[in-house]
């Protein structure tokens, strides 16, 4: 089991993080990394809110061109390959077709529509051919790309990427960003903060920080037993996502004018919906812009939308006007309509924007900002936004903020990040492949779909997940969906899992995959393993 604190001992850290997403865990791992004494609470499970709801992308955000974002497109286009290499085995290149016809036109509401539209009239509502290739040219360049192959144009009426699309579209854009597992990066990060001596607490919520001469005093409760713990550090980090307010002002009663802008993204998964393995990047009337990518194999996801959420305590699902909205976008392009019958599952995230006054949810900021508290030199830094393609640099931003605040604890390695791999990363970015015939050759008992799952799941990880199975039986019980005990027994001593839809709806998106009475029956065995593990005792100082 995952380590957890024990109530006779207080444990110091020089860094407490609040918040379990991808910007928590991210700050954990440089932090522990730079040799700091690291807690880290999340009051449900790892990545359950805004950071297992994405769209699964590393991306430069082409949109964010019109936004004149420079800075933030250059800093996302240049970690997509530092972050390809660091994971391949959550992270693979992508390549988006980007259907376009002289009629399209769109609303012009982006500072980029509203220059061109007021030095060429005759440009307004309109996306010409030469301006989608000349952003397209940035795209490829801005980011300084090595890896990732460059935009091509497509011939639609002979290219395979034409034929699940409306007739109208003969012509297309191609290029190229990545994948990312969005919830298995989180996991990723709070395991190697954990190598690294950091304490990861999973439903354990902090009810109350308060500063002392010394530093902090967080309170916590172990949301599965009520018992209460006490914890001391010398900084505090909040990245509650859509509770970053609310921590600020209730947890840490702090007064700030800092405010988030709550946004709801929803997506939807369809069954599959054309054969070949590229995306579509479709640009609608309304100026927004609507993925449609391979997913799991046998589906295909669709997103997303943007729409103002008041309460982050309120559960954020695609409503259904926005799965129509999401239905009417992709059946504009494709050459039959998008029904509810096609849809299979749906999701939805709250990003949590800095509130930067933009009109509508669309054009508010997507990248990161940091406020740092330091009332009596005692450090709380609060992290509103970003993506998760710059959640690396966030972190590194983090820790320049608070050094100056810890002398001494900023370690030797600086910004280390960015030249190791995260758990089961270390393998070239090209040897995927390699990977799995490796896999494959010493668990010859497993074919080829489930080395690919596993291989993509935990990379090298899968040597020592299955370091004691020589045949099929050692992989104990089958729970469907190539789901074996030893998988769920290594997510449970090595991932926290504590829950079905921790592993199911999280680790992996088996769910899709499973009926209602497989999901209860690994339900039931993560609860009986869960009862019998030993949890190792906390780092802690005598």
């Amino acid at each position: 089991m995952p380590k957890q604190p024990h109530t006779d001992k207080t444990v110091d850290f020089d860094l407490f993080v609040i918040g379990g997403g991808i910007n928590g865990c991210g700050i954990a791992r440089d932090a522990a990394g730079r040799g700091m004494k690291v807690g880290l609470a999340e009051m449900n499970d790892l990545a359950s809110a805004t950071s297992s709801a994405s769209t699964k992308l590393f991306h430069g955000g082409l949109r964010y061109l019109e936004f004149f974002e420079f800075r933030l497109v250059r800093e996302a286009l240049i970690e997509r390959e530092v972050l390809l290499t660091a994971m391949p085995h959550i992270s693979w290149p992508m390549r988006f077709v980007l259907p376009y016809h002289a009629e399209m036109r769109f609303e012009g509401n982006t500072p980029l529509a509203k220059l061109l539209g007021g030095i060429m009239p005759w440009m307004k509502g309109r996306r010409p051919a030469w301006l989608i290739r000349l952003g397209l040219f940035m795209y490829d360049h801005l980011g300084g790309r090595k890896i990732l192959p460059p935009t091509r144009t497509v011939n639609l009426t002979q290219d395979p990427a034409g034929a699940p699309l409306d007739d109208k579209f003969s012509k297309a854009f191609e290029y190229s960003d990545c994948w990312v597992e969005d919830s298995r990066l989180v996991v990723l990060n709070a395991r190697d903060a954990e190598q690294r001596g950091a304490q990861i607490m999973t439903r354990t919520k902090v009810t109350l920080a308060e500063r002392n001469a010394d530093g902090w005093i967080i309170h916590t409760e172990d949301r599965d037993s009520g018992t209460s713990f006490r914890f001391t550090a010398k900084a505090l980090v909040n990245a509650g996502g859509p509770w970053v307010e609310d921590i600020i002002h209730n947890t840490a009663r702090i007064n700030s004018t800092d405010g988030l802008r709550l946004v709801r993204g929803s997506h939807i998964v369809t069954r599959k919906l054309y054969d070949h393995d590229r995306c579509y990047f479709f640009q609608g009337t309304d100026g927004r812009i609507c993925f449609a990518i391979p997913y799991e194999d046998d589906f295909t996801l669709i997103g997303t939308t943007d729409v103002d959420h008041d309460d982050p305590d309120e559960l954020p699902v695609c409503t259904p006007e926005e799965q129509a909205y999401l239905l009417d976008f992709v059946s504009g392009f494709f050459n039959r309509t998008i029904s509810n019958d096609d849809v299979v599952w749906s999701y939805a995230g709250v990003r949590p924007l800095y509130n930067d006054g933009a009109a509508s949810a669309t054009a508010a900021t997507r990248d990161y900002v940091l406020r740092i508290d330091a009332a009596d030199k005692i450090p709380m830094l609060n992290v509103f936004g970003g993506k998760i393609t710059t959640y690396r640099k966030l972190a590194e931003s983090a820790m320049a903020e608070l050094t100056a605040y810890l002398p001494g604890l900023n370690g030797t390695d600086g910004n280390w990040t960015a030249r190791v791999t995260l758990p089961g990363g270390d393998f070239p970015v090209d040897g995927f492949d390699d990977l799995c015939a490796a896999i494959g050759t010493k668990y010859d008992f497993l074919h080829d779909k489930h080395v690919r799952r596993l291989a993509r799941a935990y990379g090298t990880d899968v040597f020592d997940m299955l370091a004691n199975c020589s045949t099929s039986a050692d992989l104990g019980t089958h729970f469907g969906a190539d789901i074996y005990a030893v998988e769920l027994a290594w997510s449970v001593s090595h991932e926290w899992v504590r829950s079905a839809e921790d592993f199911v709806w999280r680790r992996t998106r088996l769910g899709l995959k499973l009926d209602e009475a497989q999901i209860k029956a690994i339900d039931r065995f993560i609860t009986d393993t869960c009862k019998h593990a030993h949890s190792p005792k906390v780092h802690a100082d005598s």
